[in-house]
């Protein structure tokens, strides 16, 4: 990175802004990609079904969130390694096999969920979908084979700002107070159905594409120790703010849809666009609710994909950077071309993919074991010995790794049962 930070810098106001802007970035675009087509369904769904039952988790995972993406912060910069880089040198290229292989999964999970968000999105507004699934793949491949890692980064944090008008949307909802506040005294722990949308909200949050991207995103940055500070400052404004989305979906979709009762589940984009813009009139609200959704989308696709080319790269061990050029790390831009293709393809053929997203965040909570299991050994193990996880605060993420690993899988299998 090009940013110069002395032992000074920090002291002064002014220098630390500097610092923090410097550094702002994997934190922020792996938050923002974090509220993906997935996770705004999943929203949908838990305000939709349970009112307003789900919003206190979306603000206790922000600790949770924090915590877990942290760690990839630690060890990004002060191991200056990408995920599966780092589980193959610890741990050995079998157990960096099976990492990479949960990657693949999520991803192709990830991929199909938002291409078929953009797919919606040009249905709403009448673009067939071959149109609407070839432009968003061209211009990912676009941004990503012709650009350096800060321009990726700057693109993907442009896109994901649209998810803001999820918020401005919460804002105009007709929110009935007396509502909201029994919600959260209302907890159907004994429902199994509420348990798998509590295992697809944990799910939504916590991605195995998440973790392999902020490490990689940290160490293809160049950050350094000294940026520590700040860099634990990105991460922590978006943990905040992809929450604040999440729960701004869910506001809306408790104030518009539920009625004290199940409500039908919403399958497709035009049916949630439909049932959470009514008040705001069809043409506006289908306008926000496009640009948000859209957004999300293409951040998390940029995000997930270069994801999955970085995880493949660290554990094979092929040039995999984007500051290298194409014709120099040929397999680094052919694995996120793959990525983005397919998914296209596959979405473009197949019926709608959307009802499937809810279940794509039940997986991902499925897999919070293994994901998170290798990150707490890992800043056990492989960090320089005064910034490994111990005493208390080891006992903290622990705790909180157990907690939500079982929490996820719990509810993700009696839902499935």
């Amino acid at each position: 990175m090009n940013a110069i930070v002395t032992d000074t810098l920090p002291r002064l106001p002014t220098a630390r802004w500097r610092v923090f802007l410097a550094v702002l970035g994997p934190g922020l675009v792996v938050m923002l990609a974090d509220t993906d087509v997935g996770s705004v369904l999943t929203a949908a769904q838990s305000g939709a079904q349970w009112g307003y039952q789900l919003l206190t988790l979306q603000f206790l995972l922000i600790p949770i969130l924090y915590v877990v993406q942290e760690l990839t912060v630690r060890l990004g910069i002060f191991t200056g390694k990408g995920h599966g880089e780092l589980i193959r040198e610890t741990f050995g290229p079998v157990w960096a096999w099976v990492s990479v292989t949960g990657l693949a999964v999520a991803t192709i999970g990830a991929l199909l969920t938002e291409f078929s968000g953009v797919a919606g999105v040009g249905e709403l507004f009448g673009v067939p979908r071959a149109w609407s699934l070839t432009l968003a793949a061209g211009f990912l491949l676009t941004i990503v084979w012709t650009g350096s890692y800060r321009r990726v980064e700057r693109v993907a944090i442009a896109l994901g700002l649209f998810e803001l008008v999820f918020i401005w949307v919460a804002l105009r909802a007709p929110i009935k107070p007396d509502e909201l506040f029994a919600g959260f005294s209302q907890v159907p722990v004994h429902s199994s159905g509420f348990r798998y949308l509590v295992a697809a909200n944990i799910g939504a949050v916590i991605m195995p594409w998440m973790v392999f991207y902020q490490q990689s995103a940290v160490a293809d940055k160049g950050l350094r120790p000294e940026q520590y500070t700040a860099a634990r400052w990105d991460t922590a404004v978006g943990a905040v703010l992809t929450q604040v989305v999440m729960a701004a979906v869910l506001l809306v979709a408790a104030a518009t849809l539920w009625a004290g009762h199940l409500s039908p589940p919403l399958d497709t984009v035009s049916q949630v666009a439909r049932a959470l813009t009514p008040f705001l009139g069809q043409t506006l609200g289908h306008t926000l609710f496009g640009l948000g959704m859209l957004g999300a989308a293409m951040v998390a696709a940029i995000v997930v994909a270069l994801a999955a080319a970085w995880g493949f790269g660290e554990v094979t061990g092929y040039k995999h950077s984007l500051e290298y050029h194409p014709f120099e790390a040929p397999w680094f831009y052919i694995i996120f071309t793959l990525g983005v293709v397919g998914g296209a393809l596959i979405v473009a053929l197949a019926p709608n993919l959307v009802a499937l997203s809810v279940g794509v965040e039940v997986m991902n909570a499925l897999m919070l074991p293994l994901v998170l299991g290798f990150l707490v050994a890992l800043a056990v193990k492989a960090l320089p010995p005064e910034h490994r996880l111990r005493g208390w605060y080891l006992w903290v993420v622990a705790g909180v790794v157990v907690l939500t690993s079982t929490l996820g899988v719990y509810g993700g299998l009696s839902g499935l049962s």
